[in-house]
């Protein structure tokens, strides 16, 4: 199946699963974690309303680590920022999100901001919930997975996948030694989520039953904790692990397939079964194939935005959209000269001098350049790149791209990167959404902004 074949049924089997194609019913809007709409939006914005938390976000890490000594990594990326900001997600006319501060869900009217509900849990929600079936599905720091009534906010069921109600000091507060930090991941009849942070004290990915909580199946892992968004196609879990590298599991059973290479991130997102995640040490994000561990190309950036025949980078200084087709057919090649270049090296060692050494030094040469060539074919492989000062988030409604930076959102192009429209922000805008023809940013002071657009279906 080709590419952009299986794009589209990922895409479409996602809006089946998610509801109507208006909404934004989880984070990045589903399971791919794909950033795209399921409708245009069109420029320019309009004020619509403000939504000011009483209490900022209190993220579970704070900035990143000044420096890496040892491989001499300096400036580098916060890799675990999930919880920087409230993340929307919008069904059905009314907006949810989760509280790091005050421990609550909240549910407003998504066209005046007015508030319709809010629930307390026991320990911060970090992570936006998942809304499928007329229900609000979230984790908590508690230990605790919840299920709601998406109208009324009342709860229907509340699981621990943990052991025990045990309680541990973490963030200033009190919390599960076995706290939900992966958000909650709703197909079918099946709620997947992981429970726990400390590997010693066991990792625990579990499958629910919608219905009535019930554990349908659980697996314990002792090497990576689980921190941010989980990830899932039709066959597969993708559990982030904090700035360790994700771990990709069955969703059948929940055994492990494999932990993938790269410099770890809480950032991910699926194209099928093929892998981006980051941003790593130094803003780079990883493409890793199915079915495979290491990493096929690495990209320059913070975030993507996959299509059928463009991808779109952010990094801290620029957008720029990419052939992305040509750009891996070419790293597959660069990584077949690369192989044979390092079994040329190892042949080298052992070749004494003489018309031998001097035929392999000749290949050697040869292949350098062709590696040369095909790098800077992948340079030739971006369509356009602009200088953007929107670095945190981004998102795709339609041929306009919205990007999240230092106390402003703006708007770009998709055909050619032209800026389109701007406007302030209160604070850093680390989440956007799109549903129902309005723009939902924000940020990290608590903040949610509603922006009202042009709509066109899709």
């Amino acid at each position: 199946m080709s590419f952009t074949r299986h794009f589209a049924l990922v895409c479409l089997s996602s809006a089946a699963a998610l509801g109507q194609a208006a909404d934004w019913p989880t984070y990045q809007h589903d399971y791919a974690r794909s950033g795209v709409a399921k409708e245009s939006l069109l420029t320019p914005f309009t004020d619509g309303w403000t939504h000011r938390s009483r209490h900022a976000p209190r993220p579970a890490w704070r900035g990143e680590a000044k420096w890496d000594g040892y491989n001499k990594v300096y400036d580098m990326k916060s890799r675990q920022i999930f919880d920087y900001a409230y993340h929307p997600v919008i069904a059905d006319g009314r907006l949810y999100y989760g509280s790091s501060a005050d421990d609550k869900i909240y549910c407003l009217d998504a066209a005046t901001g007015e508030l319709r509900w809010a629930y307390f849990t026991e320990g911060p929600v970090r992570l936006a919930p998942t809304i499928a079936g007329g229900r609000v599905y979230a984790g908590s720091d508690d230990g605790h997975a919840y299920c709601l009534d998406a109208k009324r906010g009342s709860l229907i069921w509340k699981t621990r996948p943990g052991p025990k109600d045990y309680r541990i000091p973490g963030n200033a507060r009190l919390i599960s030694r076995w706290p939900l930090r992966t958000g909650v991941v709703v197909i079918g009849n099946t709620a997947y989520c992981a429970a726990g942070m400390f590997p010693s004290e066991g990792v625990l990915i579990t499958a629910l039953d919608t219905a009535t909580g019930k554990i349908k199946w659980q697996q314990k892992q002792t090497d990576l904790p689980a921190q941010g968004y989980m990830l899932a196609s039709h066959t597969r879990l993708y559990v982030p692990a904090g700035r360790n590298n994700p771990v990709v599991l069955s969703r059948a059973d929940g055994k492990r397939i494999r932990v993938v290479s790269g410099q770890g991130g809480t950032y991910a997102l699926l194209t099928g079964d093929n892998l981006v995640f980051g941003p790593g040490k130094t803003g780079t994000l990883g493409f890793v194939e199915s079915n495979q561990s290491d990493q096929l190309a690495s990209f320059k950036g913070n975030h993507m935005i996959v299509t059928p025949s463009r991808s779109f980078l952010q990094s801290d200084t620029d957008l720029s959209a990419l052939d992305r087709s040509r750009y891996l057919e070419l790293a597959r090649e660069r990584r077949t000269l690369k192989k044979k270049h390092e079994q040329l090296g190892e042949a080298l060692k052992k070749a004494p001098n003489g018309s031998r050494r001097a035929k392999l030094l000749g290949e050697a040469a040869q292949l350098g350049q062709k590696i040369d060539a095909v790098q800077a074919g992948m340079q030739d492989c971006f369509a356009w790149r602009v200088a953007s000062s929107q670095p945190l988030s981004m998102v795709l409604a339609g041929q306009t791209l919205i990007t999240g930076g230092h106390n402003e959102v703006a708007a770009y192009s998709a055909k050619d990167g032209g800026r389109l429209w701007q406007a302030r922000a209160d604070g850093e805008v680390f989440g956007l959404a799109v549903a129902d023809g309005r723009l939902y940013a924000s940020t990290s002071n608590g903040v949610i902004h509603c922006f009202e657009g042009k709509r066109l279906a899709n």
